[in-house]
């Protein structure tokens, strides 16, 4: 490099790849080192962010302006341009006319280059320009991003002469229109997604200067022709010659090769098709800038000797992953969410994100199954309607379509594959296929198959034949109806829906047997250990399938891993589908065998915790309550089940904030646990932790965490180091210690308990979010709001992604981000939301919950800090006298309750009554904590300050030993 090159990013949208090619080549010859970057932002994705940390990289930034770079979706704020321009870097290109409203408004001033419309000479050098003027290069220079045609070709020449054949060097967009030779259609004005494969297929196909060979490859339905599609015309500026090919029938590609040399010029009239097509092929073995598209080429063997060979591209599209020695292979799997929901909201005007997840959930991201609901629903069908049919009537739905950019609707296309899956003499395949079809839609474990093979009876052929298994998923593959890996296979929902309904009556009951062989022989370990949860979500993903519940709930067999599945689904932090399940399960059994048998009361145990697990604890209560009652009469008061159920009693009673009475029965539970079961059964420690943690709620911090230090110790020995509930442990014990001042220590604790969680359970589990909140809330106590503030807003984001909006778990990420905010002195946002956060506390917690009761009160708090102190004190008496009513008059938080109204009395110049509360808060403080915590001593100023308001000096000098300023100060105030 020279000393004026540059190290330059090319930014650019994905369908502008071709322009993004061309201005890297020309940056390229003048010396600079370029790096193609296309960044495809997801609604969040922060630019400024992304901009900034491309500059740490590079020394500018070309950025190629677009309708496509200005996508509205790409965007979450526009300011990102005013912190860009300040840096000087931003080189902003215009590829296409922009209007003022194409571009985000405080961008539409910025000074651009403009190259749209010009010629190859003059987009040049308007280019060079704008990054300081060519510069000669001294010899070829690395590449370090994506492959540019013609990049570091030996023998480079002067400096702006292409380095290689002017057939390797990408060509301006806008200087040609369509190639001289094309034949395909016209281009699919709602294709959508698929970016990445977009960039992964050209940049295979400019990996080599002799003919590329990429196969496109997958399932039908999955979009194969629309990519290649979209390619052509995407990229149809750097081909001479461009020529569909319907490759289906592989006997007639001589016939098809045979219109291309005519049009070429190079058949010949008293020749065959074979030679006509042999003529063709070598020609474009001398023949630059081609490309040939092999459509639904589906027989490998019968269209390798029809692969054109020379300095051009050839692209197949298949549903055999059976490529290997021909093509460079592609296996392209379903629509990814994001993309789904943005073409849905595309296409149907007014959806909502929510709505457009759940289509696409339902239709499993399948582009054809996307593009047919897309149509019936613009049609006048609702929704729900829609929703509702795709589950009864799923065959019948996918045969209706209007899409003309697909050959025939999903149904259509399923069927069609399964004929010649049968027509080629495939009984074994066709029968794992319908099996296959009742098991759920996640991939399939061949270990499974292998495992209940001699119990299998609607599979023929000898069940000791070590190659069955291959040779019935072979052909699967092949015709696109399952998707094969080396250890699993993988049919489509929508393609088992079509085929469950074309199965007949008389074959259901032998299949379902199967299933049930399947199911019943899978280990997948304890449903409380992590090590063993990858196994268990693949058998779960089978268990929950809705037809499957459905069709098992009858079977004994199942009857344990039905339950250790729920088990599973709640440790795991799954309580919505754990909530499903056992909802099914415990209706189904207390139909067939009773609501007291023990299996529907285990059941029911489990829909208790998935239910308390989803934040409804009112509902959870009545669950827990009516299984215990059911087990103290079938199984007696200290049967280990009915330890459970009391257990689980107590513990929500402590969700609903009933301290006292979850106190009594937790010591009741632990006490007969003791008993029954041993001082270190993991249940014993279970309803240990339980207890304590509610006498640190009850503010009795010393016996809490020296039970908690206890329990620690034991579930170390017995469970080990990284046991979720050995994690569990160390966590309230963090938060015990936090509570007692000893913040410092705290954080410590909590970043390790944090650290094992992310790692152990994974960093969405909901016991890996509180172990972040409580990390964030003491990094607040110990003054570092800023950190603290970054911290909770992490939290709050994935409790709202992973909880839900309204969960209690992500109401306190809420309301502690909103204390930390009012510390920060944003007053009036921290105001805003406590004021939602106490809204929805009340609808989903009730009015005088003491997280609703906290909530209130630190609204008040912010209410106070924005000078409303009348306001402030009408909410605070309020809440002082509820807090008082539910949790007692020396509860911590009622006391916290009083010093927050002291301290707006304060303010209000009561000083008399500011003081009378501060007085019994501080004799409180004094006998739950001592005289020199934390909080003791904040109160005592607080104390002193409005002594010395009321002219009684010596009074506040002796609390506090030292001379107290006069004056009016401003209280010390405590979140909860």
């Amino acid at each position: 490099m020279t000393d004026t090159a540059q190290r330059i990013f090319v930014s650019y949208a994905g369908p502008d790849r071709a322009w993004a090619e061309w201005a890297g080549w020309q940056l390229q010859q003048a010396g600079h080192q370029v790096e193609l970057d296309r960044w495809h932002w997801r609604t969040g994705d922060d630019f400024v962010q992304k901009m900034n940390g491309a500059l740490d990289r590079a020394d500018a930034v070309v950025a190629l302006f677009s309708r496509h770079y200005f996508a509205p979706r790409r965007w979450t704020r526009e300011e990102w341009s005013a912190t860009v321009a300040l840096r000087g870097r931003l080189v902003p290109v215009a590829i296409e006319l922009l209007a003022d409203g194409d571009i985000p408004a405080l961008l539409a001033g910025v000074l651009r280059t403009d190259i749209h419309g010009l010629d190859e000479t003059a987009a040049t050098a308007a280019l060079l320009e704008a990054v300081h003027g060519p510069v000669a290069p001294t010899g070829p220079v690395a590449f370090p991003g994506a492959a540019l045609p013609g990049a570091a070709v030996p023998g480079a020449a002067s400096a702006g002469t292409p380095t290689g054949p002017d057939a390797q060097r990408p060509r301006l967009p806008s200087s040609v229109g369509l190639p001289e030779v094309w034949n395909v259609r016209r281009r699919n004005p709602d294709f959508s997604g698929r970016e990445t494969v977009m960039g992964q297929l050209r940049t295979g196909l400019l990996s080599g200067h002799q003919a590329v060979v990429q196969a496109l490859h997958g399932m039908g339905g999955i979009g194969k022709t629309q990519i290649a599609l979209e390619y052509a015309h995407r990229f149809a500026s750097q081909y001479d010659l461009v020529w569909w090919v319907d490759a289906e029938q592989a006997d007639q590609l001589p016939v098809r090769y045979t219109e291309l040399a005519d049009r070429l010029g190079i058949a010949k009239s008293d020749a065959g098709s074979e030679p006509n097509a042999r003529a063709l092929l070598q020609h474009l073995r001398t023949r630059h800038r081609w490309l040939l598209i092999l459509d639904n080429a589906e027989h490998p063997d019968q269209i390798e000797p029809w692969v054109p060979e020379g300095p051009g591209h050839v692209l197949i599209t298949s549903r055999s992953p059976d490529w290997h020695g021909i093509a460079h292979q592609c296996d392209l799997d379903v629509f990814t969410r994001t993309d789904s929901v943005a073409y849905l909201k595309s296409r149907i005007p007014g959806m909502t994100t929510e709505h457009a997840d759940l289509l696409a959930q339902d239709l499993g991201d399948l582009p054809l199954a996307l593009a047919q609901a897309a149509g019936v629903l613009l049609s006048g069908m609702t929704l729900d309607r829609y929703r509702q049919l795709l589950t009864t009537d799923t065959a019948r739905l996918l045969q209706e379509s209007d899409v003309r950019d697909y050959p025939a609707p999903l149904a259509a296309t399923v069927n069609i594959a399964v004929t010649r899956l049968m027509d080629d003499g495939h009984p074994d395949a066709t029968a794992l296929l319908r099996l296959g079809a009742f098991l759920g839609p996640e991939p399939i474990p061949t270990a499974w198959l292998e495992t209940a093979r001699p119990r299998l009876t609607t599979v023929p052929g000898d069940p000791d034949d070590p190659m069955w298994l291959r040779n019935a998923l072979q052909p699967l593959g092949r015709f696109g109806l399952a998707r094969t890996d080396f250890d699993t296979f993988q049919i489509h929902r929508l393609t088992q829906a079509i085929l469950r309904t074309q199965t007949s009556p008389d074959q259901v009951p032998a299949i379902r047997d199967d299933v049930t062989a399947v199911l019943a022989a899978v280990d997948p370990g304890d449903p409380q250990s992590p090590a063993d949860w990858p196994a268990w979500a693949s058998l779960t993903g089978h268990l929950t399938a809705p037809h499957v519940t459905t069709a098992i709930t009858d079977r004994p067999a199942l009857r344990s891993v039905l339950t250790e599945a729920a088990q599973f689904l709640i440790r795991s932090g799954l309580p919505r589908a754990a909530r499903d399940l056992s909802a099914a399960l415990h209706a189904a059994w207390s139909t067939d065998m009773g609501p007291d048998h023990p299996d529907t009361l285990t059941c029911a145990q489990f829909l208790g915790h998935a239910t308390a697990g989803l934040g409804d604890y009112a509902e959870a209560q009545l669950i827990i309550e009516d299984t215990l009652v059911r087990r103290r009469r079938v199984l007696g008061e200290d049967h280990p089940d009915t330890l459970h159920s009391a257990n689980d009693a107590s513990t929500n009673l402590a969700y609903l904030g009933q301290y006292v009475d979850t106190r009594r029965m937790h010591e009741d539970v632990l006490a007969r646990r003791r008993r029954v079961l041993g001082e270190d059964h993991p249940d014993t420690l279970n309803s240990a932790s339980n207890l304590a943690r509610t006498l640190n709620e009850l503010g009795e911090h010393a016996e809490a965490r020296r039970m908690h230090e206890d329990v620690l110790a034991r579930r170390r020995r017995v469970l080990g180091e990284d046991h979720p509930d050995t994690l569990t442990s160390a966590h309230n014990l963090a938060s015990t210690a936090n509570a007692s001042g000893e913040h410092a220590e705290a954080r410590r604790m909590h970043e390790d308990v944090l650290a094992r969680r992310r790692r152990v359970l994974g960093e969405g589990h909901h016991e890996t979010l509180a172990s972040a909140n409580n990390l964030a809330s003491t990094v607040h106590d110990l003054g570092e709001h800023a950190e603290a503030r970054r911290m909770h807003e992490g939290v709050l984001a994935r409790s709202r992604r992973v909880l839900g909006e309204d969960h209690p778990d992500t109401l306190t990420s809420a309301d502690n981000l909103a204390s930390t905010a009012n510390a920060l002195g944003e007053h009036a946002e921290a105001r805003r939301m406590h004021e939602d956060v106490l809204a929805r506390r009340r609808r989903v917690l009730g009015e005088d919950h003491p997280d609703t009761l906290a909530s209130a009160n630190n609204l008040a708090n912010a209410v106070h800090a924005l000078g409303e102190h009348a306001e402030a004190r009408r909410i605070q008496e309020d809440v002082l006298a509820r807090g008082r009513r539910v949790l007692g008059e020396d509860h911590p938080h009622t006391l916290n309750f009083a010093a927050s109204l002291a301290g707006t009395l304060y303010s209000l110049r009561q000083y008399p009554e500011a003081v009378a509360l501060l007085k019994d808060v501080r004799a409180s403080y004094i006998r739950f904590f001592g005289a020199e915590h934390s909080r003791t001593e904040g109160v005592t100023r607080n104390l002193a300050v409005a002594l010395t308001a009321m002219g009684r000096t010596h009074d506040a000098q002796q609390l506090t030993g030292r001379k107290t300023n006069k004056g009016r100060r401003r209280f010390g105030r405590k979140r909860r």
